[in-house]
């Protein structure tokens, strides 16, 4: 179903849309306030999984160790 959704004729109508609804003027803005929404999107995701990654090696416990049961 969605393997049909990026035909070039689709893209072409939705940017056609785009033009009529947003006009000439305001798609670059639009366009690269997009792209700025995105890298800073991934930049944050980025951090989160190094962070992630961090804490996960500082909390594995030692194996020799006993463990609490809770």
């Amino acid at each position: 179903m969605l393997n049909d959704l990026f035909q070039p004729t689709h893209l072409l109508v939705i940017g056609v849309v785009l033009l009529v609804f947003f006009g000439g003027r305001k798609l670059p803005e639009l366009g690269k306030g997009l792209g700025e929404g995105l890298r800073g999107f991934k930049e944050g995701m980025k951090g989160v999984t190094d962070d992630v990654k961090n804490d996960a090696h500082t909390i594995t416990p030692d194996p020799k160790e006993p463990t609490a049961k809770l």
